[in-house]
């Protein structure tokens, strides 16, 4: 049996953790000559398009593991299935 608020629960411990991630994991920082390399071998524009996708990869994978490390507690310790 699921519980009532389950799915309210992990969707505002996403966000949290989403503005958790924001403030304290920093984003990956490339070194300017393989960012360069980057740039040239992804053929594009300039180093702040680099950066966009990276940082729109870089929080997709957090949130990803976020939801997934917040479903396995949830349902570890907060279910009420026996």
């Amino acid at each position: 049996m699921k519980h009532p608020l389950e799915s309210l629960v992990t969707a505002g411990g996403i966000l949290l953790m989403a503005f958790l991630s924001c403030l304290l994991l920093p984003a990956p920082s490339l070194g300017l000559t393989l960012a360069q390399k980057l740039v040239s071998v992804f053929h594009l524009m300039d180093l702040s398009q680099l950066y966009t996708i990276l940082f729109c990869i870089w929080f997709l994978v957090l949130g990803a593991l976020e939801f997934f490390l917040l479903r396995f507690v949830w349902r570890r310790w907060f279910s009420l299935a026996d």
